[in-house]
């Protein structure tokens, strides 16, 4: 008898989930946001590809990032897993493309949408947390921000180039 009601249960939150996830996607494309886009990875609705440009006036100006957006099943009492696919030379970023962003981890609430997630991703590019760097070289050049522009172009531009 508990298998019986525990099916519809799960089954439900699926359904709740696939709801979250095209109310979310519906309500990113409406604000049509300079700078940030996301949508469904082909016909897989918890996997998402998703862009962030560099905000004007921030090293990162004129760059576009790739990202990768997996959403779990208990989403959004749980966070998704965002990485950069395009290299992203960033104290916050690592070689992998994996983010230290404490909404993303210790700090996520399910109030969190897809739109406000890019939109820290977006910010942090331009604003890092030295605290708590996963790449340590970029963490120590960021102070030098003219040093830290050739070094990312760099890596932008080789990654680019290989493409």
């Amino acid at each position: 008898m508990l298998n019986e009601t525990a099916q519809p249960a799960a089954a439900n939150d699926g359904v709740n989930v696939t709801k979250r996830l095209r109310s979310e996607l519906m309500s990113l494309m409406m604000a049509n946001i300079p700078g940030i886009s996301a949508f469904p990875d082909s016909d897989n609705l918890y996997h998402w590809v998703g862009t962030i440009k560099g905000v004007s006036g921030t090293v990162y100006e004129g760059l576009e990032f790739k990202l990768s957006l997996r959403f779990p099943t208990d989403y959004p009492y749980s966070a998704p897993t965002i990485r950069f696919e395009s290299p992203c030379y960033h104290p916050n970023v690592d070689t992998a493309g994996n983010i230290c962003l404490d909404i993303l981890k210790e700090n996520w609430s399910a109030v969190y949408n897809v739109q406000t997630i890019l939109l820290s991703l977006q910010s942090l590019l331009g604003e890092p947390n030295n605290a708590s760097p996963l790449n340590g070289e970029a963490a120590q050049l960021w102070a030098n921000q003219e040093e830290f522009r050739k070094t990312l172009l760099k890596h932008y531009h080789e990654h680019n180039s290989q493409a």
